[in-house]
């Protein structure tokens, strides 16, 4: 494919597909989000595959979206540019969430912010037991964007997803499996093999039943999601333009606490 940070291997009816940015940071650029996207837009042609596995490679899943990236859109980009570039995250979330063969997402270390909203875009999530997930987007002066919010309602329900995106909890492994983020909890350096393994049992069934199977499962499942996110792009344009998000984003590249004040 001439891709620099993904890459696609198949076995049989099983595809696996891991990044990597060779700093055990994985942070999510424009760059590795494309190929992210390219990535999940390659099975829809594709009848022959039945699972696909999705994995960081090094040390973490992701720390999230890449602050520094030279790619993104500058702070005095007209409104029109800012949108077209924010909706790179919920496109890439949507395209994992349409893939047809059965998702399984492959976690260690930490699943940061974006991280996160593309692990509950996939089917079933599998967890190193010393994996962590993180939603810091708050934390910044931003809004949880990406149309993942109903996506996390959906698997831990309303007063957990607040505490995950609202007040920006540390979640270990074993607390995400309670919860239902996670769906299975292994050895550290395991869950590539768990996910390998839940894939080669749903590669032994029927292909086309499987997909039809997921298709009526998330048919019921996200029937309100995009009602009740299509507007985050829109909220993320609002926060960006407060002097918290400035704040948020200068005390994290400081290392220092933000200081907020509402404006």
């Amino acid at each position: 494919m001439g891709w620099k940070y993904v890459s696609i291997e198949k076995t049989g009816r099983i595809a696996v597909v891991r990044f990597d940015r060779e700093d055990n940071v994985n942070a999510m650029s424009r760059a590795l989000m494309r190929e992210l996207l390219e990535a999940a837009r390659s099975f829809e042609d594709d009848t022959e595959t039945s699972a696909v596995i999705l994995t960081g490679v090094g040390k973490n899943f992701t720390l999230g979206a890449d602050l520094k990236d030279p790619a993104a859109a500058p702070a005095d980009a007209g409104l029109a540019e800012r949108r077209k570039a924010q909706q790179l995250g919920p496109k890439l979330c949507g395209a994992w969430e349409a893939v047809e063969p059965m998702t399984f997402c492959a976690i260690e270390g930490w699943c940061v912010g974006g991280g996160g909203a593309l692990a509950v875009a996939t089917d079933i999530r599998i967890m190193g037991e010393s994996a962590r997930l993180y939603v810091p987007e708050i934390e910044r002066g931003m809004n949880m964007s990406w149309q993942s919010v109903p996506r996390f309602v959906n698997l831990v329900g309303p007063a957990k997803a607040k505490r995950i995106v609202v007040m920006a909890e540390k979640i270990d492994a074993a607390r995400a499996l309670e919860w239902g983020f996670a769906d299975e909890v292994v050895p550290d350096g395991r869950a590539f093999d768990k996910a390998m393994e839940m894939a080669e049992r749903v590669a032994a069934l029927p292909p086309v039943q499987v997909r039809m199977c997921k298709q009526d499962v998330n048919a019921a499942a996200h029937a309100l999601n995009h009602a009740v996110s299509h507007m985050d792009i829109d909220q993320f344009m609002l926060a960006q333009s407060s002097e918290d998000y400035a704040e948020g984003v200068q005390s994290f590249l400081e290392k220092r606490p933000p200081r907020y004040t509402g404006r």
